[in-house]
């Protein structure tokens, strides 16, 4: 596992670097002794894993922890402080862990041990997080944020995206199983990108439609679906 380490104290670094040399599934790729270069080498480098100093001279941790969120995947991120009074915010911003300094060999062994499979299935989750579809004898794949909703037809899915429309040929029922968290039911034939749900229309005959986030169709909602995505807009 690529790991970088950021601190602007270098001895620190020395440390967290010698007792990772222990750990033969983890390689130390980089070193950052600024907010800046972290996140400079983090996009450079694609690390799985990042410990992260959060008091640093140009810029706190948590700021730069908030930006790895935009690599895909995003590395796991570990923050490395000698002040505990900042664990709570620190979690805001979801890190794999949170070690003290001067961090013992013992503390950061568990640490490895419990990121080692958690990082790669992490890892491998934000990488399947891909729709493919084949244009004749090209495959092309978009990105599930990119995602508006899915329509089942009589023999293919149609999804509807961020700049166009594809068949695919998986059924509803397969691809709300593969992205449970992700797609949301409004009817019988139609599964939405649930973080697109905007609002919930009535039409003048008793219809209820849904509207996504940066889409103009309107797409109508089943009974049985309306209770829950009232609940979700609540």
């Amino acid at each position: 596992m690529r790991v970088l380490i950021v601190d602007d104290e270098s001895l620190a670094r020395a440390r967290l670097k010698r007792l990772l040399s222990q750990h033969e599934s983890f390689t130390c790729v980089g070193e950052a002794a600024t907010a800046k270069e972290a996140v400079e080498l983090s996009f450079a480098l694609l690390p799985d894993l990042v410990f992260l100093d959060i008091e640093m001279p140009d810029a706190d941790g948590l700021s730069v922890a908030a930006q790895l969120l935009n690599l895909n995947p995003p590395p796991a991120v570990v923050f490395v402080t000698a002040h505990p009074q900042h664990a709570l915010a620190a979690y805001q911003v979801a890190p794999a862990d949170y070690l003290l300094k001067p961090v013992s060999a013992e503390r950061l062994a568990l640490t490895l041990s419990r990121l080692g499979a958690k990082t790669r299935a992490h890892i491998e989750k934000q990488q399947s997080q891909w729709l493919s579809f084949r244009t004749g004898l090209v495959t092309s794949r978009v990105a599930l944020s990119e995602l508006f909703y899915l329509q089942a037809g009589d023999k293919y899915v149609r999804m509807v995206f961020a700049g166009g429309e594809a068949l695919l040929e998986q059924s509803l029922k397969q691809l709300e199983e593969q992205y449970p968290n992700e797609l949301l039911r409004i009817h019988r034939n139609t599964l939405v990108l649930a973080s697109k749900v905007k609002a919930i229309h009535q039409t003048p005959d008793g219809r209820h439609l849904l509207e996504l986030k940066q889409h103009h169709e309107l797409l109508e909602i089943s009974r049985r679906e309306l209770s829950k995505l009232r609940q979700l807009l609540l």
